[in-house]
Protein backbone atom coordinates (compact mmCIF):
# COMPACT_ATOMS: atom_id res chain seq x y z
CA UNK A 1 0.00 0.00 0.00
CA UNK A 2 3.01 2.26 0.89
CA UNK A 3 4.51 1.74 -2.72
CA UNK A 4 0.95 3.08 -4.02
CA UNK A 5 0.53 5.68 -2.25
CA UNK A 6 4.33 6.90 -3.11
CA UNK A 7 3.74 6.07 -7.03
CA UNK A 8 0.68 7.66 -7.42
CA UNK A 9 -0.02 9.70 -3.88
CA UNK A 10 -2.57 9.66 -1.03
CA UNK A 11 -5.96 10.83 -3.03
CA UNK A 12 -7.28 12.74 0.04
CA UNK A 13 -3.69 14.75 0.39
CA UNK A 14 -4.45 15.44 -3.01
CA UNK A 15 -8.14 16.31 -2.94
CA UNK A 16 -7.56 18.49 -0.07
CA UNK A 17 -4.36 20.05 -2.08
CA UNK A 18 -6.82 20.57 -5.05
CA UNK A 19 -9.52 22.21 -2.72
CA UNK A 20 -7.33 24.29 -0.88
CA UNK A 21 -6.37 25.58 -4.54
CA UNK A 22 -10.12 26.46 -5.25
CA UNK A 23 -10.58 23.66 -7.46
CA UNK A 24 -13.90 23.10 -9.38
CA UNK A 25 -15.06 19.96 -9.46
CA UNK A 26 -17.15 18.59 -12.27
CA UNK A 27 -19.31 16.08 -12.16
CA UNK A 28 -19.61 14.31 -15.64
CA UNK A 29 -22.71 12.41 -15.04
CA UNK A 30 -26.14 12.84 -17.47
CA UNK A 31 -28.56 15.92 -16.10
CA UNK A 32 -30.85 13.53 -15.13
CA UNK A 33 -28.37 11.40 -12.80
CA UNK A 34 -27.39 14.57 -11.45
CA UNK A 35 -30.11 15.82 -10.33
CA UNK A 36 -31.10 12.98 -8.50
CA UNK A 37 -28.01 14.09 -5.85
CA UNK A 38 -24.60 16.00 -6.44
CA UNK A 39 -22.28 17.45 -4.54
CA UNK A 40 -22.86 21.29 -3.81
CA UNK A 41 -21.41 23.85 -5.87
CA UNK A 42 -20.56 20.97 -8.32
CA UNK A 43 -20.70 21.80 -12.11
CA UNK A 44 -23.23 19.19 -14.34
CA UNK A 45 -20.88 18.78 -17.78
CA UNK A 46 -21.83 15.69 -19.20
CA UNK A 47 -18.82 13.73 -20.36
CA UNK A 48 -20.33 13.77 -24.02
CA UNK A 49 -20.17 17.18 -23.92
CA UNK A 50 -16.67 17.78 -22.79
CA UNK A 51 -14.78 18.69 -25.59
CA UNK A 52 -16.82 21.96 -26.20
CA UNK A 53 -16.43 23.06 -22.54
CA UNK A 54 -12.30 22.98 -23.12
CA UNK A 55 -11.53 26.61 -23.53
CA UNK A 56 -14.14 27.49 -20.78
CA UNK A 57 -12.31 25.26 -18.27
CA UNK A 58 -9.01 26.16 -19.18
CA UNK A 59 -10.06 29.94 -18.79
CA UNK A 60 -10.75 29.73 -15.38
CA UNK A 61 -6.88 28.85 -14.22
CA UNK A 62 -8.27 26.32 -11.59
CA UNK A 63 -7.60 23.19 -10.97
CA UNK A 64 -10.86 20.25 -11.66
CA UNK A 65 -12.13 17.64 -9.97
CA UNK A 66 -13.73 15.20 -11.91
CA UNK A 67 -16.39 12.82 -10.64
CA UNK A 68 -19.30 10.41 -11.47
CA UNK A 69 -21.03 7.59 -10.43
CA UNK A 70 -18.03 5.47 -9.93
CA UNK A 71 -15.19 6.79 -11.48
CA UNK A 72 -15.23 5.43 -14.76
CA UNK A 73 -16.62 8.30 -16.85
CA UNK A 74 -14.53 10.88 -14.78
CA UNK A 75 -11.21 8.79 -15.59
CA UNK A 76 -12.23 9.50 -18.93
CA UNK A 77 -12.88 12.99 -18.50
CA UNK A 78 -9.52 13.04 -16.70
CA UNK A 79 -7.73 11.68 -20.46
CA UNK A 80 -9.77 14.43 -21.95
CA UNK A 81 -8.67 17.52 -19.94
CA UNK A 82 -5.16 16.56 -19.26
CA UNK A 83 -4.04 16.85 -22.18
CA UNK A 84 -4.92 20.63 -22.97
CA UNK A 85 -3.01 21.53 -19.80
CA UNK A 86 -5.79 21.41 -17.64
CA UNK A 87 -4.58 20.34 -13.88
CA UNK A 88 -7.33 17.31 -13.48
CA UNK A 89 -7.73 14.88 -10.41
CA UNK A 90 -10.27 11.84 -11.09
CA UNK A 91 -12.36 11.85 -7.30
CA UNK A 92 -14.53 8.92 -8.72
CA UNK A 93 -17.92 8.19 -7.39
CA UNK A 94 -19.22 11.94 -6.37
CA UNK A 95 -20.88 10.26 -3.35
CA UNK A 96 -17.47 8.98 -2.20
CA UNK A 97 -15.83 12.06 -3.33
CA UNK A 98 -18.31 14.30 -1.20
CA UNK A 99 -17.65 12.55 2.14
CA UNK A 100 -13.74 13.40 1.52
CA UNK A 101 -14.72 17.39 0.45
Amino acid sequence: MKLLSYLFGNKKEMIEDFKNRGAIIVDVRTPQEYTQGAIKGSKNIPLQSLNSKIDELRRLKKPVITCCASGMRSGSACSILKPHGIEVLNGGGWQSLSRRL
